[in-house]
């Protein structure tokens, strides 16, 4: 029985028992702290709100050089290259101003004079009501680390220089697995090359591909498409567009899938303007005859055969005509080969002025000449070629105080939508054969041409 006069046995029990758990526990946690401590690898210490250093642990002297013995009393400020304005010093006091840890690196001094960054870290300690607060600061050695660092920001900055340096512009393009645009990467070349910042167009790509020109920006989806699929380099010419201007680019770039489905190309933009016009001057110069400048006849045979199957495709059928200057051996021979040449610029100026751009004429050989009316029907054309001779027909020439007269004759045919230029033009050669022999200056259709209601009449 228990004795009811006395505590009670089993109320004491508990009460010790619980007593040597938290000694115990106690125990244990300081002995966890000490080995912490003991093994940290840098400067541990415990300062005051001063800066007061009141105990160091004990790899203190190997990590910074101080004997520990000599360290206690002092400001923890005195290990900071400049005691009075260095990096302790504010990290102590934004610590101390805001009662939260403080972490970032610093630059110390050892003992020897040797100059290294330390990761630091300023912990307040709690408190309680009544104590002073103190402060647990810990400093790591990362002077190598540091280093490592500075040798490769400075590595990125010289491939960055490289980079801006290059005769033209190298990006990184991401297509997400929906098809979403987003240029990661711009050097700094695009401003000169589109007059855009790096920065905008990685914001929002459509700033740059919105100035793609409409005919182009079919081709590059084209492309990327192609690319994503097969996962092939793709090459691109296009235009830009930059206000008033048109810029020639050249696009260059490698695909490369990522697991999440992405894919990203690494590539490069060159402004090709320059190549472009001259591309365009030497195509001008292969393609045009010198004399009138009209279309030679190799030109006129390849653009005829880009019309005839754009033309075969829709099922339109393409009037065309053989045009020859009349007379012209006879004013060559009284008059001379100046004003032969004078009569052949003259007429191709006035026949290209009754034309529209896109229809092709060209010189074919001598004071032979051939038309092509684009878009144009079999009816519309016979009147088109009417006011072309009559235009002809008003030409005076003014040779050496004489006025001379400029004629045509003009053979037409059809190309029917899956007919032959070779054909047709034949054809349209024996009808200009017949209009010689009817009288010249006059326009004779091939057999079968549907001529116009008044004219059959």
């Amino acid at each position: 029985m228990i004795d009811a006069g006395k505590p009670g046995t089993v109320g004491m029990a508990r009460i010790r028992d619980h007593w040597r758990h938290w000694a115990s526990s106690r125990r244990q946690q300081a002995s966890l702290a000490s080995s912490l401590l003991d093994g940290f690898p840098g400067v541990a210490m415990l300062v005051d709100a001063d800066g007061i250093i009141l105990s160091v642990n004990p790899g203190f002297e190997h990590y910074s050089g101080h004997p520990a013995h000599t360290m206690l009393g002092r400001r923890v400020t005195c290990l900071d290259v400049d005691p009075l304005h260095g990096d302790i010093r504010r990290a102590l006091a934004c610590c101390m101003a805001r009662r939260s840890p403080w972490r970032g690196v610093l630059l110390c001094r050892r003992a020897d004079g040797q100059e290294i960054h330390q990761q630091g870290v300023f912990q307040p300690l709690e408190t309680r009501p009544g104590e002073a607060l103190r402060l647990l600061v810990t400093l790591h050695d990362i002077t190598e680390l540091h280093q490592g660092a500075l040798h490769d920001h400075a590595l990125l900055a010289s491939l960055q220089g490289t980079l801006d340096r290059l005769p033209g512009v190298v990006f990184q393009l991401r297509q997400s697995a929906r098809g979403d645009l987003e240029f990661r990467y711009f050097s700094a070349g695009l401003q000169a090359l589109a007059g855009l910042s790096s920065q905008t167009v990685m914001d929002s790509a459509e700033t740059l591909l919105g100035r793609v020109h409409d005919d182009d920006r079919q081709r590059l989806s084209t492309v990327l498409a192609q690319s994503a699929v097969s996962l092939t380099p793709w090459t691109l010419e296009f235009r830009l567009a930059l206000g008033d201007d048109v810029r020639w680019i050249e696009g260059r770039a490698t695909p490369l899938r990522q697991r999440d489905g992405d894919t990203l190309w690494d590539g490069v933009l060159l402004d090709i303007t320059a190549r472009k016009g001259e591309e365009q001057r030497t195509q001008k110069l292969v393609s045009t005859d010198m004399l009138t400048g009209v279309l030679n006849r190799r030109a006129f045979f390849d653009y005829g055969e880009a019309v005839r199957a754009l033309a075969a495709r829709h099922g339109r059928a393409v009037p065309l005509a053989m045009l020859d200057i009349d007379h012209f051996k006879q004013l060559n021979d009284t008059h001379g080969h100046a004003a032969g040449d004078l009569a052949l610029q003259a007429f191709a100026t006035t026949c290209r002025d009754c034309l529209r751009p896109y229809d092709l004429f060209a010189r074919i050989g001598g004071e032979e000449f051939a038309v092509m009316l684009v878009d144009t029907s079999p009816e519309e054309a016979w009147s088109v070629l009417e006011r072309l001779r009559a235009a002809v027909e008003a030409i005076a020439l003014d040779v050496h105080g004489e006025i001379l007269d400029v004629t045509v004759s003009l053979g037409l045919a059809v190309m029917p939508p899956q007919g032959s230029l070779e054909l047709a033009l034949s054809q349209a050669d024996g009808a200009l054969y017949r209009a010689k022999h009817e009288g010249r200056n006059r326009l004779v259709p091939a057999p079968g041409y549907p001529e116009p209601q008044e004219r059959a009449r």
